[in-house]
């Protein structure tokens, strides 16, 4: 499976390609599923471009991308959205259109609360575990692990000689990850490589504009279904 990551934190200063309304991100959804996607990972954003975990804002960016794609689709809960724990608990109990699937950051405080929020309203939860914090050992841990729909295992190394290796480590340290299913993904320098080692694996991965905004030739992207065509090609 490769799920497509439209924005993440990025915005137009990074890349006029980057959507951020409701059209621009269910139009970005639509080519990219057309591609061969088959998962949507987002980020609400206000009209100023700042990730967001507002009801209205959520349920917007949900409602447009739904109308034009039948796949799941998540966004994010990170602690960049909403710095206080109690308040990212407080934002999922009030969402009026909830989404597939959020992505929790493990090593992020209070994401066992956030978790739990989300499993209470029939939210599925994808563990983000990254490298380089304690966010497997803090995950293996947890008793809500058996529940998530998967483990986002996110390879922060972004120099493309040594992500792979990075990869490998964080999949040792994750070892069967509780019996949940794992995708793999890197980012900038690590996307590609780390792209290609989930496909050797095995393993579900994702790409988007929010990973990288370069082909595997280093030649700009585009679009996000580019980079999913590209991705799909790995697994031709």
């Amino acid at each position: 499976m490769i799920q497509v990551c439209l924005n993440g934190s990025r915005g137009p200063g990074d890349a006029a390609a980057v959507p951020v309304s409701p059209a621009a991100l269910a139009e970005a959804a639509a080519r990219a599923v057309a591609a061969g996607a088959a998962d949507v990972h987002l980020h609400p954003k206000t009209p100023c471009g700042d990730d967001t975990m507002s009801p209205r804002v959520v349920a917007a960016a949900l409602g447009a991308v739904r109308e034009v794609v039948d796949v799941p689709v998540g966004v994010t809960t990170g602690a960049w959205a909403e710095p206080d724990p109690r308040r990212r608990v407080e934002r999922v109990r009030s969402w009026t259109v909830l989404p597939d699937h959020a992505s929790v950051n493990w090593h992020e405080p209070g994401a066992e609360e956030v978790a739990a929020a989300l499993l209470e309203r029939g939210v599925g939860v994808e563990a983000g575990v990254w490298s380089g914090t304690d966010g497997a050992r803090r995950f293996l841990a947890s008793p809500l692990a058996p529940r998530v729909t998967r483990v986002l295992a996110e390879v922060t190394d972004r120099d493309a000689a040594t992500a792979g290796d990075t990869a490998r480590a964080l999949l040792a340290e994750l070892g069967g990850a509780r019996g949940v299913p794992v995708l793999l993904h890197g980012e900038e320098g690590g996307a590609w490589p780390v792209l290609r080692l989930a496909v050797r694996l095995g393993l579900d991965t994702r790409v988007g504009l929010e990973d990288t905004l370069v082909l595997p030739d280093g030649r700009p992207a585009g679009s996000n279904a580019r980079l999913v065509e590209a991705a799909r090609a790995y697994r031709a």
